[in-house]
């Protein structure tokens, strides 16, 4: 089925699905640590970050090398909102509303490049394995 591998994200856009590979980072340390130093990532790759329960996620780059996309998850898997193309050295709080539960960051400019969008729905056994009807 598809969504349900802990490896990949699917997110179901108005064009199809966008499947992306992932790194999870659920605990503190791993969060805290994200995608600081890299100097690269993979096209449609990126890291899934999870939390144990919804709040007001707030994202920066603090030692981050690469621009990224934010996209900011609902516990149902609804996407909540996109905080497109950040880039390094961009310390003031990125945020996507106060109820999320997961924030998955890709290369910038990648969400726009697959069809991702506000209220798209995704899939992951974290969160979920089926879009919300």
């Amino acid at each position: 089925m598809l969504g349900c591998d802990s490896n990949t994200v699917t997110i179901s856009t108005q064009t199809g699905p966008a499947i992306v590979d992932v790194e999870i980072a659920d605990d503190s340390q791993e969060r805290a640590e994200g995608l600081s130093g890299r100097t690269s990532l993979a096209a449609s790759s990126g890291m899934l970050f999870v939390y144990d329960e919804p709040h007001r996620a707030r994202f920066w780059m603090l030692g981050t090398k690469i621009a990224l996309d934010m996209i900011f998850i609902e516990p149902d898997g609804t996407i909540s909102g996109i905080e497109h193309d950040v880039q390094p050295g961009t310390y003031w709080p990125k945020s996507g509303g106060s109820n999320v539960i997961a924030v998955l960051e890709i290369n910038g400019g990648e969400a726009e490049d697959l069809g991702i969008r506000a209220n798209d729905q995704v899939m992951h056994p974290m969160l979920n394995c089926e879009p919300s009807e």
